[in-house]
């Protein structure tokens, strides 16, 4: 169910559709606020994610339906609320530009990743009670 979330994040979801064997979804949506703004969150996962895949926080900005002002607004306040930074940008010019990860934004996808897969796991004889309770 999790690697659907994750290659669910980068598309915009399907209409829902009504039908009798409808599965509920469940996501874990965990969030690491400092000094009252997210410092890390799941927009700000799948952002990092979507720059690895397309190299450019304006093609990561496009896969996820997000203007690139947004997108860059997400990724330096993020680089600002972490020691290093989790991204490294090139700036444009014959080349075009980019932007990669540093390891720093690896390990953030990675571990964020890893708590979302052992909270499913941990969890998972809560989350079948409650969506047992749930009309189909």
């Amino acid at each position: 169910m999790l690697s659907r979330m994750a290659d669910t994040a980068k598309t915009k979801p399907a209409p829902a559709k009504k039908s009798a064997k409808a599965r509920p979804e469940v996501r874990f949506r965990m969030r690491i606020r400092n000094a009252g703004a997210v410092a890390l969150g799941p927009g700000k996962v799948d952002l990092l994610e979507a720059v690895r895949e397309y190299g450019s926080i304006s093609a990561a900005a496009r896969s996820l339906d997000m203007s690139y002002r947004r997108a860059w607004l997400l990724i330096d306040e993020l680089n600002r609320s972490l020691k290093s930074p989790a991204t490294h940008s090139e700036q444009g010019g014959q080349s075009g530009g980019g932007c990669t990860l540093t390891p720093v934004g690896e390990t953030i996808i990675r571990l964020y990743r890893d708590v979302e897969e052992q909270a499913q796991r941990s969890c998972a004889k809560q989350i079948a009670e409650l969506t047992r309770l749930i009309r189909r």
